[in-house]
């Protein structure tokens, strides 16, 4: 049995498809079943419980060989941090050891490291996260991912919508920062395969796709692949700071915050370990306008 944390999610959707389409048997921890009829559609078996919650890890964690963790907050108080993902990978740790499972797959972000621990509160519950797992007696895969993008979920139908709507593009800064994105069914494969192969067990792998793009030449290739003749206006951070400043107050999950803008800033977004991912797994990944279109 594979307990997946986060099923819910973009990028959980997309693992537990995956893991389901190999036949694989998928356990997932949902705070609400009612809202998780796909899940079960597919033939997953659903555990109400939270990562807040450590006696309904426990519950969930019964009989499970595998975890894969996906949950984790974007934005929210330095403390909201500590309990929903550190605190929470902690227990799920300790579960999922007590349940005698055999592999642990967890899902950090590309760009967390010690020198950037105190960028951002988020980077900084990564860093622990990833020590947490590390550090325990349970075998583990960790996995940074850059931009994921799909059609369903994530940043990228955000960025579709500016470029098909607004009048000018904006864009953050000089533009010149670089990204990696990587397609969501791709991340899933990494995923599924990690959960049966002993020869990547205790390895940390930074996950993005074939094309290094900066953010000039992304938006240039998102207008020409959907036929789009808008032009960009580049933005300066201050004044999207001022923005976040004010957006950050609005209800519900915002796409633009301070601590995103600092990481922005920080530098590029891109695999640094020399493809080690892609030798070590083989996989063929979508090209980056190939995503555009799929989109």
């Amino acid at each position: 049995m594979i307990l997946v944390t986060g099923g819910t999610g973009f990028v959980g959707g997309h693992v537990v498809h995956e893991l389901r389409g190999r036949d694989l048997p998928v356990r997932c921890l949902v705070r609400d079943v009612r809202k998780a009829s796909k899940l079960a559609s597919w033939g997953c078996e659903l555990a109400e419980g939270d990562v807040t919650d450590a006696g309904s890890l426990r519950r969930a964690a019964a009989g499970a060989e595998t975890v894969v963790h996906l949950v984790a907050i974007r934005q929210g108080r330095k403390e909201q941090f500590e309990r929903v993902m550190v605190q929470g990978t902690r227990d799920l740790l300790a579960a999922a050891g007590d349940a005698g499972a055999r592999r642990f797959v967890h899902m950090s972000a590309l760009g967390t490291s010690e020198a950037t621990k105190d960028l951002v509160p988020y980077f900084r519950a990564k860093w622990e996260t990833e020590g947490l797992v590390r550090e325990s007696r349970i075998p583990s895969v960790i996995f940074r991912p850059s931009f994921v993008f799909g059609p369903d979920g994530g940043i990228l139908p955000t960025f579709l919508k500016l470029a098909k709507l607004t009048p000018v593009t904006p864009i953050i800064g000089s533009g010149r920062q670089r990204i990696q994105p990587i397609w969501a069914d791709d991340l899933a494969r990494y995923f599924a395969e990690a959960v049966a192969r002993d020869d990547v067990a205790g390895r940390t792998f930074e996950l993005g796709g074939p094309d290094v793009v900066t953010w000039n030449e992304f938006w240039d290739r998102l207008k020409r692949v959907r036929g789009l003749r808008r032009p960009s206006l580049h933005v300066p951070v201050g004044l999207m700071r001022v923005n976040a400043l004010l957006t950050e107050r609005l209800p519900g999950n915002i796409p633009l915050t301070r601590d995103l803008l600092k990481m922005l800033e920080h530098g590029d977004n891109v695999v640094t370990d020399d493809d080690a991912a892609v030798r070590a797994f083989e996989l063929r990944l979508l090209a980056l306008d190939d995503q555009l279109r799929r989109a």
